[in-house]
């Protein structure tokens, strides 16, 4: 049985680790709005680059024409699983849910004869997904000590994506990311952007307008894709960062209000010892008393 000193101690650690986690949903609280409105602002940016790009794809009619990132290589053996996930923990099943999205996805692609690469950004899916998959993972970016993501930190990613594919590393590229829902909710997402997959009965949802194009469509899909692929992935890194403060606060409420349990159960262990041990130190004194008379 622990000592009062022990439990005293005890006590103090649940306290003190109290704070901290109060602190950490203070911060993740104060740092979510601003990480919600860029990724709602991002929202219909993304969608409408979609919607151009289907719009005037299915205005090129031939894609044997059309840019390599767009008509694909003809063949679908090799998929590149780009999989987005936090830098940091202590946020709840946030990660491992990604990574969860990412692994099913993976070995439904083995299951049918496929070859599965991976391509890991943020620190905490590498760690998970090289345990079955290291040398699956041909690549790992950390973006620990970016303070704010901007769109050179996606444009650089995609560049890489972009010189892999034509080096003929893979055929199709998907995207695993979190979408923000609100701070209770984050939907573990997959997304095809290599080649773009567009979303039936809105690719050609342009307002019912009937555009033409100058430079030719080709021309304009060969600056566009990459672009595309560039506004995806920011898309991707901007919901992960609103999902991630989400997924923290309420972790770390969850983690305060535990705390809070243990130290009442705690406390009240504590005064129970305490006030048996001094009811035995009353009974052994009246019963030396009782005795000397």
């Amino acid at each position: 049985m622990p000592s009062l000193k022990d439990m005293r101690v005890r006590i103090a650690a649940t306290k003190a680790t109290q704070k901290i986690t109060k602190a950490m949903q203070m911060v993740a609280a104060s740092k979510l709005r601003r990480a919600q409105a860029a990724a709602e602002a991002a929202r219909p940016y993304a969608e409408h680059m979609g919607k151009v790009l289907g719009n005037i794809a299915g205005a090129l009619g031939d894609l044997a024409s059309a840019p390599r990132l767009l008509s694909g290589t003809g063949s679908d053996n090799v998929h590149l699983l780009l999989v987005c996930t936090a830098e940091r923990g202590l946020c709840g099943p946030f990660n491992s849910a990604i990574v969860r999205l990412a692994r099913e996805r993976a070995n439904a692609l083995v299951a049918q004869g496929k070859e599965v690469k991976f391509f890991c950004v943020g620190r905490k899916g590498y760690e998970q997904l090289r345990r079955l998959y290291e040398r699956q993972i041909i690549e790992h970016i950390e973006l620990r000590s970016v303070r704010t993501l901007g769109f050179e930190h996606a444009e650089s990613i995609a560049e890489k994506i972009i010189r892999l594919y034509d080096a003929g590393a893979f055929d199709v590229c998907s995207l695993f990311f979190s979408r923000f829902k609100s701070v209770m909710a984050q939907i573990p997402t997959a997304q095809r952007i290599i080649p773009p997959e567009f979303e039936p009965g809105k690719a050609n949802d342009m307002g019912g307008a009937s555009y033409e194009y100058e430079p030719e469509e080709d021309e304009i899909l060969a600056e566009l894709l990459p672009r595309n692929v560039a506004v995806q992935i920011y898309r991707a890194l901007l919901e992960n960062s609103a999902s991630f403060y989400g997924a923290q606060m309420t972790a770390m409420d969850n983690a305060t209000r535990n705390a809070g349990e243990m130290i009442r159960k705690q406390t009240l262990s504590y005064n129970r010892t305490r006030q048996a041990m001094i009811t035995k130190e009353l009974i052994e004194i009246i019963s030396g008393a009782e005795a000397a008379v």
